[in-house]
């Protein structure tokens, strides 16, 4: 199997992991939103493919939620919803990628480690550009309801926070042990031949 075959393959693997993944995700809470581990496999396929499998990974990752988890953004700002949906993951599979190919060279443990903390700062980090440029009104209403002081304060602790660390720590845990367990793999079949 040439390498072009091995990739739409992988990817086609991986886009179907995304997909369960994250319609599994729905069912897993720690407050207000899900813990999802969608990144986990973006990581996989930018490690194994690169940037463009990152952002297409991404990008079946932000469709997925639009369909499953974005019910209360969608009638709030259904434009708004779609555009950060689909910008949190096409931007964290791709810039994570960037990071990967650029830290690849000197040690590729550390290239994995610093996609898996990209990957959840910029879906993290775009969800809340998106919560305040389209939903702030809404979101203060929200952090009011809440008893918060302000709406910034709600957005960081309230809905991103705990979701937020529960994602990094599972990113950074499996996406390493996955990559290495796959280039090991890879290793001793290349051997074998």
């Amino acid at each position: 199997m040439n390498n072009k075959t091995k990739a739409i393959v992988g990817v086609g693997l991986l886009t179907a992991i995304v997909v369960i993944l994250q319609a599994l995700a729905v069912s897993i809470r720690f407050g207000v939103f899900n813990i999802t581990l969608v990144l986990v496999p973006v990581i996989v396929g930018v490690a194994l493919f690169g940037p463009w499998a990152g952002m297409w990974l991404g990008a079946v990752f932000g469709l997925v939620v639009l369909f499953t988890d974005a019910g209360v953004f969608l009638a709030i700002n259904a434009p708004g919803t779609i555009v950060t949906c689909m910008l949190k993951g096409m931007l964290a599979g791709f810039l994570a990628g960037l990071a990967y190919n650029a830290l690849e060279q000197k040690s590729k443990l550390l290239a994995v480690i610093v996609a898996g903390i990209v990957a959840p700062v910029v879906n993290t980090g775009i969800f809340l550009i998106g919560c305040r440029l389209f939903f702030y009104s809404t979101i203060r209403e929200w952090a009011e309801g809440a008893g918060f002081a302000n709406a910034g304060a709600y957005m960081i602790f309230g809905l991103a926070g705990i979701n937020f660390l529960v994602e990094l720590a599972i990113n950074l845990v499996l996406s390493t042990v996955i990559v290495r367990i796959i280039g090991f793999g890879l290793k001793s079949l290349n051997t074998q031949n």
